[in-house]
């Protein structure tokens, strides 16, 4: 079989300073097939975005301590030096950030964004740049493209900046794309605009795309498979079709009761108790024991294997049916 587009294994991110070490990620596994995407979901705080950061090494260097296996494309995240990683940067693995109003740089043009970077990684002379950003520009449905690449971010509405944040990750035409919640400050058109567009070119480009949200909605929008993160672990992954029919987690069960979706109709959203554990003391056992309704003395011991109906879709809860456990638990 060939190699994965993204091969992580055991994922670690500690955050260390003078007073605390927070344990933003702890033992995050998974593998991505070229053209897939997956989209991580889970409460502010669980760790994704720091999860997403650790694909491009983006963490702050100093404060940040890595340890697993990540291989992106065939490079060794861990092991690259930062010179190798700015190489790795835009044509392998692009982002697209939350805010592109903090992303983008307010003192030059979107044309000469997106141009500056295709001159650093393909070469190009400006002229032929300038062209491959009205081409981009196009290609993202932004209007009045030839007159946008002259534009500064504060002179675009926030759907045309992401779509011009959207234009500068493709630029290098990567392999993998990252997503960190990028329909968040957008309004309900704008979002489904934005995600109908990255579906779009996710086909048309052959790309792999990891999708950070909260937001069921978007991950049944854009996503082949879901994993639920809580407290720096996936405590559930599957096919995004079987978890939003039969989420086996009560965390996702939570999630999904909370979401205002048609079979909720005429009745009282779920709430789920509690807020998410401190991350500076990792729990012993089950990180959701103390939010959870079904909690009992053998969820304590030790954080649960995956389990579930399929090898497809598992969750670490002891009270799923054991009906195919991970090669971890055996």
């Amino acid at each position: 079989m060939s190699e994965p587009l993204v091969h992580v294994r055991d994922l670690q991110v500690r955050f260390v300073s003078r007073d605390a070490t927070v344990h933003a990620v702890n033992g995050v596994s998974f593998d991505l097939a070229e053209r897939e995407s997956l989209c991580i979901l889970g409460e502010s705080g669980s760790g994704k975005s720091v999860t997403l950061r650790a694909l491009m090494a983006l963490n702050p260097p100093r404060r940040t301590k890595l340890s697993g296996t990540v291989r992106v494309g065939g490079h060794d995240i861990i092991a690259a030096s930062e010179r190798k990683m700015a190489d790795i940067r835009g044509s392998t693995v692009s982002m697209i950030f939350q805010e592109p109003m903090t992303a983008l740089d307010p003192v030059f043009t979107i044309g000469r964004q997106i141009a500056e970077t295709v001159m650093r990684h393909e070469g190009l002379s400006r002229s032929a740049a300038d062209a491959r950003a009205l081409e981009l520009l196009e290609l993202v449905q932004i209007p009045s493209a030839k007159r946008r690449l002259a534009s500064y971010p504060h002179e675009l509405s926030g759907g045309l900046r992401q779509r011009a944040m959207i234009a500068i990750a493709l630029s290098c035409r990567p392999k993998l794309l990252l997503a960190d919640e990028p329909t968040t400050a957008l309004d309900a058109t704008v979002q489904i605009q934005i995600l109908l567009l990255l579906r779009r070119l996710q086909e048309e480009m052959g790309m792999g795309v990891i999708f950070v949200t909260h937001d069921l909605g978007v991950a049944g929008e854009i996503a082949d498979r879901v994993a639920v993160m809580y407290a720096g672990k996936f405590i559930e992954q599957g096919p995004v079709r079987d978890l939003m029919r039969r989420p086996l987690h009560p965390y996702a069960q939570g999630l999904l009761g909370a979401t205002v979706h048609s079979g909720l109709r005429g009745e009282r959203l779920t709430t789920i108790p509690g807020a998410p554990p401190n991350l500076e003391r990792v729990p012993q056992g089950c990180a959701f024991a103390p939010r959870c309704p079904h909690v009992g003395e053998d969820c304590l011991p030790k954080v649960p294997d995956f389990r579930g109906p399929s090898p497809d879709h598992m969750a670490r809860c002891v009270r799923v049916s054991p009906a195919a456990v991970t090669a971890e638990a055996a």
